[in-house]
């Protein structure tokens, strides 16, 4: 006899939905569909083919997929193996199950980045037409002008092309020359963050990635990781999905 498999209710309290009648409210709200459909109540469904979302966001019911925050140091690269012998990311997580980063980082960059064996989440996440936020901590040479602050809120021409606009604000001078700003862009290009402050006459002594969409954690030490939540997961997916969800601090 078939398996007539799992009902729908358990499934979300499973998934990190709160308690089965918490799930079952959510049914009944209509907020839930299973394959495009909006589901009922007693609804059964197979977690292995069944797609299940909740307000348009999918549900990661499958056991085999991780998602790992990674505290990237500088000095390590973001590939899976590197011809120079450098040590990469990889070294940094559990080698099974095997995971790939999600976007890049750069040698001397540090900061957050997700590794995971979620194909669909990382291609919300770094396609181009999704648009997602990435926020970084920049320490540069000099106090950025004006007219700096200008070029990289309006777009920088870059050897590859003008820049989006992006979101910039100074946070602190030190007494060492050097100015902290916080940068906020939904482009992903070769160190597009370098290039940018190098343009405008601030090169960077400093970079790090301090928020991924919505995904933050700033008491994640250099080199440390750590499993997302299921509602971490979400808040991703429905970024990539354009739907937004509060950013986790």
């Amino acid at each position: 006899m078939p398996d007539p498999g799992e009902r729908l209710q358990k499934l979300l309290a499973r998934a990190g939905f709160g308690s089965r009648r918490s799930a079952e409210l959510l049914i009944a709200a209509g907020r839930v569909t299973v394959n495009g459909e909006v589901a009922a109540l007693g609804r059964r469904v197979d977690a292995d083919h069944d797609r299940i979302a909740v307000d348009g966001v999918p549900v990661v019911v499958d056991a085999t997929l991780v998602h790992w925050l990674l505290n990237k140091p500088a000095g390590y690269v973001t590939t899976a193996s590197d011809t120079h012998g450098r040590p990469t990311v990889l070294d940094l997580v559990p080698a099974d199950p095997r995971v790939f980063p999600v976007g890049r980082l750069d040698l001397e960059t540090e900061g957050l980045l997700l590794l995971t064996n979620d194909g669909e989440l990382a291609q919300l996440l770094t396609h181009p037409s999704r648009g997602v936020e990435k926020e970084y901590f920049a320490e540069v040479e000099g106090r950025p002008t004006p007219t700096a602050l200008r070029t990289l809120r309006a777009g920088v021409e870059l050897d590859d092309g003008m820049t989006q606009p992006a979101r910039v604000k100074i946070v602190q001078e030190s007494g060492a020359g050097t100015t902290a700003i916080a940068l906020v862009v939904k482009e992903g290009r070769k160190r597009m963050i370098r290039r940018m402050c190098a343009a405008v006459g601030c090169p960077v002594v400093r970079l790090a990635r301090v928020r991924i969409g919505p995904l933050r954690d700033a008491r994640l030490a250099p080199g440390a990781w750590r499993a997302l939540t299921a509602a971490e997961v979400r808040a991703l997916y429905a970024a990539g999905l354009g739907a937004g969800e509060p950013a986790s601090e």
